[in-house]
């Protein structure tokens, strides 16, 4: 991985970054010389306060979280809105383990949750496991930001006739339904069809299935 961390376009972006957030000193030198030493960029914060203003490349990343911070706890940060301002896989680290704060990290959505001390090579496999997820996650966003764009270019009838296409409905029948010449619905589904990059049927379907909960999740 590259080593540059910067938030300029004129230098280079690190492959993947994790975000380390300990008010312990000690501890947060330790994790940036472990995962430095294995090629892994990082960048340590004393508090959540630091690391919510810093700014962030848009780079496959994890987030490595101390529970009991002063002041506002780890646990409490990873409820809203903290979760909508960072959308990050959460290693929570803590001394204090106990299974109710366990299930409750988990619960939350945290990506594991590790009891201080624990072997460097196994903190060092969760964070490749969260970044290679964090990578995937990001890759499908924008699969579907990029459905989402050419489904947005649809007029309103290119929108009607290939949702009803997704349904399962012939060519005759839609026309039928909206009342359309049958030559009509055709160039209708066929440009719509272009525009989406839809080869067949069922990856017409495939691609609205994903318009859906991305507009509901934008809501």
């Amino acid at each position: 991985m590259k080593s540059e961390i910067t938030g300029t376009g004129s230098e280079t972006l690190p492959d993947a970054l994790v975000y380390v957030v300990d008010d312990d000193e000690s501890i947060r030198g330790a994790l940036t010389s472990l995962l430095t030493s294995v090629g892994i960029p990082v960048r340590a914060f004393a508090s959540a306060d630091d690391f919510l203003a810093a700014q962030m490349p848009d780079v496959p990343s994890c987030l490595v979280l101390d529970v009991r911070l002063r002041g506002a706890s780890g646990l409490i940060l990873q409820q809203e809105p903290f979760k909508e301002t960072v959308r990050l896989p959460v290693i929570f680290l803590t001394a204090y383990g106990d299974i109710e704060m366990s299930v409750k990290a988990m619960k939350a959505g945290a990506f594991d949750f590790m009891t201080k001390p624990f072997r460097d090579q196994d903190l060092i496999d969760t964070i490749a496991a969260a970044l290679k997820m964090n990578r995937e996650s990001r890759r499908q966003d924008k699969i579907v930001a990029g459905i989402l764009q050419t489904y947005d270019s649809l007029t309103a009838r290119e929108r009607e006739v290939i949702g009803l296409v997704a349904e399962g409905l012939l060519n005759k029948q839609i026309a039928d339904r909206l009342c359309l010449s049958e030559v009509t619905v055709k160039i209708h589904r066929a440009q719509a069809m272009h525009k989406l990059d839809a080869r067949s049927v069922p990856d017409v379907v495939r691609k609205l299935q994903q318009v859906r909960p991305a507009r509901e999740d934008a809501r």
